[in-house]
């Protein structure tokens, strides 16, 4: 065995065994997320009116924007810096640190939030009573970010999909009863919520053995400069993101009205979180063993680059299927009153995909700790797509929210890959990329010859996926790649 060979089964090969292990521990909660915000849109859309949907997606944007701020950043550092405390074997003040972050950047959101809430009434055009509710649900969504974070830390994928599924299953059921028994409307969806991740932070206090690990002692000062350090360019970047995604929801409400923003919260909710919760299988399992490897000192990149490959391989076909049939899709999983929400459906389902794939392309700023060349890109990307928002929205409506949206992800994935750091930039898988596109040909000649036929539409979606991945199987032997 020569030494090039033998460094790529330790570098590349056993990594990506260990990766594709814990994604086949974490994929059935992936699913079963997918399938849960797929059965959402159907249930949701014909309990509530476009009116009240538009309520229920402002509601939970202004929710992301606040945990944006105040909460999420703080698990994301606690992932990165977890394994360097566990090697110091400094995880009950580390864990105790974080929580306390927690809880002071939440009293702090409750003092801002009440002293401004006319402000935020106007602003993000939501209902006293429906910010009351998201000022509640806050709390627990908070702990459960954190929750999951140590959790992806302590690589313990099978609790994390128990959980997953649980909160998922909790959610709906809580939600239909509020709404179809009590008649609360959007509020009933979030009082659902609000119940079902409670009991999930309850279980997910025992998960991450947390009481054992909490202590109450002097706070790592140093830690918390750390936590600051990473976590604060996080949030500009996180608060960019939601400009990018989802402040056209509010945008569209100013000029068109609640009823046009229930139908981008139809559109963004049968693509962003379907897709990406499919598309995170990877990432999920990756992430924490990349930084583990990074921190033995072993080179990421070729993992890295062959795990691109294998996203493009679940991802663009998908995203292409989507795209082409938009308005079948839109039809079968919404409600009738719904239906012109599918003008959006191609362009947000190709912003998912590329905003999925600077999963890839940022982990060089994250393992650098770099992170204010990713939070700067995406300030960059975010104030072009605002100006975008504003204008495309108010001349072309819902149109000009998906062309908004696509230019906006597809600038910021090609400046994550234009602007990188030396020794872990991100290595294009060429034989991949080659081998999809000349599988998309055949595939493409066979979609030709259904659309002369009378095949029912989800029929022909089926089929098409079949076939491409057949032909994908039974052709990668000639396009075997090399050790990186």
């Amino acid at each position: 065995m020569t030494k090039e060979v033998d460094k790529y089964i330790q570098e590349v090969a056993l990594p990506l065994k260990h990766i594709f292990k814990d994604m086949a521990k974490s994929a059935p909660s992936k699913i079963f997320g997918l399938l849960g915000n797929a059965i959402i849109v159907p249930v949701y859309t014909n309990l509530l009116a476009p009116t009240q949907y538009g309520i229920y997606a402002i509601s939970l944007a202004v929710l992301s924007f606040l945990c944006i701020l105040f909460s999420d950043w703080i698990g994301l550092a606690g992932l990165r810096f977890f394994r360097q405390n566990q090697l110091c074997d400094e995880i009950p003040k580390y864990i105790s640190t974080l929580v306390m972050i927690l809880i002071s950047n939440l009293c702090v959101m409750y003092i801002l939030t009440i002293s401004f809430r006319h402000a935020f009434y106007e602003y993000f055009n939501i209902p006293p009573k429906i910010f009351l509710f998201v000022l509640l649900l806050i709390i627990p969504v908070a702990v459960r970010a954190l929750l999951f974070q140590v959790l992806r830390a302590q690589i313990k994928p099978g609790a994390f999909t128990v959980s997953t599924i649980v909160n998922q299953v909790l959610t709906i059921l809580c939600a239909v009863y509020f709404i179809h028994f009590l008649h609360f409307g959007a509020a009933a969806i979030l009082i659902g919520m609000a119940v079902s991740i409670v009991i999930i932070d309850i279980l997910l206090v025992f998960q991450t053995d947390l009481l054992w690990y909490l202590r109450l002692e002097k706070p790592d000062f140093k830690t918390i400069k750390s936590i600051f350090a990473y976590g604060i360019p996080i949030v500009v970047a996180s608060i960019s993101l939601w400009i990018i995604n989802q402040s056209n929801k509010f945008i569209t409400s100013h000029f068109h009205g609640l009823s046009d923003a229930g139908f981008v919260g139809v559109a963004y909710n049968m693509t962003f979180p379907i897709l990406m919760t499919l598309f995170a299988i990877i990432t999920i399992a990756a992430y924490p063993r990349i930084i583990n490897h990074y921190e033995d000192k072993i080179d990421v990149r070729p993992v890295i680059s062959k795990l691109t490959g294998y996203y493009m391989l679940i991802a663009l076909p998908i995203v292409i299927i989507m795209c082409i049939y938009a308005k079948d899709i839109m039809a079968v999983f919404a409600n009738e009153q719904y239906q012109n929400a599918y003008i959006l459906l191609p362009y947000f389902a190709f912003s998912a995909f590329f905003l999925s794939f600077t999963d890839y392309t940022t982990y060089q700023y994250h393992l650098s700790k770099k992170t204010y060349i990713l939070t700067t890109l995406k300030v960059v990307s975010a104030l072009i797509g605002l100006v975008l928002n504003i204008v495309l929205i108010k001349k072309f409506a819902l149109t000009g929210v998906g062309i908004a949206t696509l230019i906006s992800n597809i600038l910021y994935f090609i400046l994550t890959v234009t602007v990188v750091v030396p020794s872990l930039e991100w290595k294009i898988p060429v034989k991949r990329i080659l081998h999809l596109a000349l599988c998309f040909i055949p595939t493409g000649c066979l979609w030709f010859v259904l659309c002369k036929t009378s095949v029912l539409a989800m029929l022909q979606i089926n089929i098409l996926l079949i076939f491409y991945y057949l032909l994908f199987y039974f052709t990668k032997r000639f396009f075997k790649e090399e050790p990186v």
